[in-house]
């Protein structure tokens, strides 16, 4: 069978044998892209490994649950450290005695970097795709990933730069998600499709994927809702919620905190709540950039456990947590962390979103030009890169 893409042709005559790792619902959706490519590519392959739902939906086998690794914070993997160090001896275990043609780890860097190196060590090809953070804090990793990745895929142009100048081998393939969410978003069609009235103002309220993310930052997110409700009780809520668990989890804080609140809380329609929105309190983290490529005004708020904040602080190097502001190396939605992410500056940066259209035009403007940036057809990208490695090719030709 001749495999051709882009910049690579090969003939084989065995399926392509991937092993995967992924830790939350972002990395399931990249790597879902990615298997879905090669169905296009009419690339055959057997994929297994940690995965999630849309991994599976492409076919992947599920050799345990992502949800096994949705962890945050350092304290947090530390009380699950022992289970985490079981849990990844088991998939070196499994990798080894069945060894894929290439192991890709996407993201989940304190669980994959350590399993990359193993199964380097054992002849296993292995490529990481999306760089940890290491151009803004620990950035002495950059040595263990030297050692455990053979390539570096990384989403942002600023992180390439960041290894090759440490002489680790590197591709920046874009965003995925630059890809599929369109240029021009149309709220309207999303607000029908969400089953809400075209016109009323409405805040997205998404406080994260994860269990400890909804248990730090849902109380928090739904006072400054209350209050928002306190000034304009015109105001419409809406919140996204990655799974059934969150759901309830965020339902039940609701049902303590806030029962009287008009909250919709939507399972797995978060692009589509983004969408309908006028302004959006989220979390850092993915979904920032989402609410970017949708070119949404958003407040971004992020709180953790006291001691795993402390440490933190001691060893971040940059000065801002939203990737928004990140890319555009500077200020351009305000940011709240710890106690700063208090329910009355939240309120206020929310309010002052939805009272000020006059800055939205700019922000568009902003948005898109950073959209187009990152707009590089990642996935087919990423399989490029992959496919050309020497040390892959050696394994499947």
């Amino acid at each position: 069978m001749r495999w051709k893409g882009q910049s690579v042709a090969l003939s084989v005559d065995r399926p392509l044998r991937i092993g995967i790792v992924v830790g939350e619902a972002s990395g399931d959706l990249l790597a879902a892209a990615l298997l879905k490519c090669l169905k296009l590519r009419g690339i055959p392959f057997v994929a297994e490994g940690i995965a999630g739902p849309e991994m599976e939906k492409q076919g992947c086998h599920i050799l345990f649950s992502m949800e096994r690794l949705a962890v945050m914070g350092f304290v947090e993997i530390v009380k699950q450290l022992p289970q985490l160090l079981r849990l990844r001896r088991k998939v070196i275990r499994h990798f080894i005695s069945k060894p894929p043609d290439v192991f890709i780890g996407v993201d989940a860097p304190e669980f994959n970097l350590g399993l990359e190196k193993k199964l380097k060590q054992h002849g296993i090809p292995t490529v990481h795709y999306v760089s940890p953070s290491i151009w803004a804090w620990r950035r002495w990793r950059v040595n263990k990933i030297a050692k455990g990745v053979d390539l570096m895929l990384t989403l942002f142009p600023f992180e390439r730069r960041f290894y090759q100048d440490h002489h680790v081998a590197v591709e920046y393939v874009g965003h995925f998600l630059a890809d599929t969410i369109p240029l021009v978003n149309d709220p309207l069609a999303a607000r029908r499709r969400l089953g809400l009235p075209e016109s009323g103002q409405i805040i997205a309220l998404l406080p994260g994927s994860r269990y400890n993310e909804i248990n730090y930052l849902g109380k928090v997110f739904l006072e400054t809702a209350q209050r928002c409700y306190q000034e304009n009780a015109t105001l419409i809520f809406l919140a996204a919620m990655v799974n059934k668990e969150r759901q309830a989890q965020f339902a039940s804080l609701q049902s303590s905190i806030a029962p009287e609140l008009p909250v919709h809380i939507l399972l797995g329609q978060s692009l589509q709540v983004m969408e309908a929105a006028d302004v959006i309190l989220l979390a850092s983290g993915t979904a920032t950039l989402e609410a970017m490529l949708l070119k949404k005004p958003m407040v971004v708020a992020y709180r953790m456990g006291r001691l795993s904040y402390w440490l933190a602080k001691c060893l971040i190097t940059v000065n801002h947590i939203a990737l928004p502001n990140l890319l555009a190396g500077k200020t351009v939605v305000p940011e709240f962390i710890q106690k700063d992410a208090s329910p009355v500056n939240l309120t206020r940066a929310l309010l002052d979103n939805l009272n000020n259209p006059d800055r939205l035009d700019m922000l568009q403007k902003k948005f898109l030009t950073l959209h187009k940036e990152l707009r590089r057809n990642a996935s087919e990208r990423v399989l490029d890169s992959i496919l050309r490695k020497d040390s892959i090719l050696r394994k499947i030709l």
